[in-house]
Order: structure tokens, then sequence, then C-alpha cells
């Protein structure tokens, strides 16, 4: 396991580049996002997929989470209406994780078994943001909270600590918050949020 100790406003090039090998390596890292901190993988890597979801816990019926770009990337693998593109373009980039019908772009296994729909967001952060337009396409992200624990995990000392063994690279930029992000499930005629987090909802309201 490694510590890319990575600035959050100025990233440096080399240390992203060395995190973007790892992923395309088959590396399962942490990553600062501008909430909590996050699991990430590559999109099409299966044994990553179903080692952060034996970190989490959690079934195939948890909604994993595309990391993207921009809005044009994200309609690659989610199908979007007029009336979920205009709010996500009033929430992105930022602490917003959208609940769409996939397309086919999105592999199987990481789609809703019952729903066929995915998480998708785009992070308001310098460093995913990098990584992001480095690697060339989406990542496959989760929430870094474990098991029993009240909130995610936001200090690198202590993610070493707890999951340094089992993890590949921690991308450190210092602490995060001990909030999550805000979800919001579109695939309905009315917005319905179904996780309170970071991201303020009270114009839906």
């Amino acid at each position: 396991m490694s510590v890319l100790t990575i600035h959050p406003e100025n990233p440096q090039p080399r240390l992203i580049k060395q995190a973007v090998e790892r992923l395309e390596q088959g590396a399962v890292i942490v990553l600062p996002t501008d909430a909590c901190y996050a699991l990430a993988c590559r999109i099409g890597d299966k044994a990553g997929v179903e080692r952060i979801r034996r970190l989490r816990q959690v079934g195939e019926e948890h909604h994993l989470t595309l990391l993207c770009r921009d809005l044009s990337e994200l309609g690659v693998y989610a199908k979007v209406d007029n009336t979920a593109f205009r709010l996500m373009k009033a929430l992105t980039p930022g602490p917003y994780t959208f609940i769409l019908p996939a397309t086919r772009e999105v592999p199987r296994r990481l789609q809703h078994p019952k729903r066929r729909t995915v998480g998708l967001r785009v992070p308001d952060s310098r460093v995913v943001q990098e990584l992001l337009r480095e690697h060339g396409s989406p990542l496959m992200s989760a929430t870094l909270h474990l098991p029993g624990d009240e909130h995610p995990l936001s200090e690198p000392w202590e993610i070493d600590e707890r999951i340094g063994r089992v993890v590949d690279t921690i991308v450190d930029s210092g602490a995060g918050t001990l909030e999550a992000t805000t979800v919001i499930d579109l695939t309905g005629a009315v917005p319905e949020v179904v996780r309170h987090g970071l991201g303020r909802v009270d114009f839906l309201e």
C-alpha cells in the first residue's frame, strides 16, 4: 500500500499520473472528494468492484457511483430528460449523487439488479477532476463509510490505520468532511431525496 500526498488545489501532475497508473493496473484507491473520502476503481475492474463491496459489506442492490468529469460525460452512462438535466446543471459540480436509468455503457454489475439504475456524480474536487481527465473515463466509487461507523472516514491517517492493509493506494489531500453526498433519485416524475448529505435540498421542498 502506498500514500500519495496530493495538493487539494494544485494537484501535482506527476502524482496524478502515478495514481492513474495504479488504477489502470487494477488498484482500489482512496480518493478525496468535495464531500467525504471515497473508494474507487476502474469501471471495468470486476475484481475491484467486488473488493469495494466486500469492504463496505454491501450487496448488489446498493448503488455504486460513477464519478464523471461533466454532464456530457454523465449523459453517456445515464438516460437524462430535460427536467433532470436542468436540475443537474444547477447542482454540478457539487456534493450530489443522482440516481438515473443506466444506458448500455454501464456494465450490468454496476447497475441496480432490479431497477437498472446507476448512481452518478460530478465532484467539485480538483484532485478528482485531474484524475478523471488523466484517466480519460469515469471511475466507479463508493463512500468510504465502514460498517458500524456513524460517519464516513475523513482523516487520511485514520483511513491508513483502519484499511491501509486492504486498499492499494491512499490519496491524501488533507482532512475531508464527515458528510457524504446528498442522493437525489431522478427516475420518477418528481425528484426524490433518498439521502440527506452535504448538498442542500431546501429548493426542492
